[in-house]
């Protein structure tokens, strides 16, 4: 695996609504590899996560997203959940920080309802992603391609952004991901 040894991620969630295996497991990963993350959230406090539509675990908030700046991240990932995008995409800060990452050339991982943040954030036209299929004409009525595969990883002049489907494909997500961050 790939060594994060010195990187920072953040890790972004709305108060609810966040699949927690979503989050769980790329956090894991991330710093099995070596990595710090932080969890950002629109609030302080802590986030509740859950297991499709039952409450499941809550985890504490590091940073809130108005305080946060892209300059302390290497990479940011945005788990999925229903409600979690959702909530996010309806923040303005929490859209203006996913935009400063594509701004600022860092490498940025979704998963499942996550790329309708990425939509908000207006940074998805012209780039090939997956996620939950439902997603698919919002994604595409915002200019990207679409492709039901496992994971998709779109490279983009300076930009890498990682997509994938659903928790069944956490484990390739977080190799890709995890492999994406280390080259930077």
């Amino acid at each position: 695996m790939a060594d994060l040894t010195g990187k920072r991620i953040a890790i972004l969630c709305a108060p609810e609504g966040t699949e927690q295996i979503e989050l769980t497991s790329p956090r894991e990963a991330l710093e099995e590899a070596g990595a710090t993350t932080d969890l950002v959230s629109t609030d302080r406090g802590e986030i509740q996560a859950f297991d499709h539509l039952t409450p499941a675990d809550t985890f504490p908030v590091d940073r809130a997203v108005g305080e946060a700046s892209v300059d302390d991240y290497d990479g940011l990932v945005l788990p999925g959940g229903v409600a979690n995008p959702d909530n996010l995409r309806m923040d303005g800060d929490a859209v203006a920080f996913v935009r400063a990452f594509f701004d600022a050339g860092k490498p940025v991982a979704a998963i499942c309802h996550a790329p309708w943040t990425l939509i908000e954030a207006d940074v998805v036209a012209g780039r090939t992603l997956t996620s939950w299929p439902s997603l698919q004409t919002d994604l595409r009525n915002a200019g990207a391609t679409w492709k039901d595969e496992q994971v998709v990883v779109c490279e983009d002049g300076a930009n890498v952004l990682v997509t994938s489907r659903r928790p069944d494909d956490l484990d390739a997500f977080n190799k890709h991901t995890v492999d994406r961050f280390a080259a930077g």
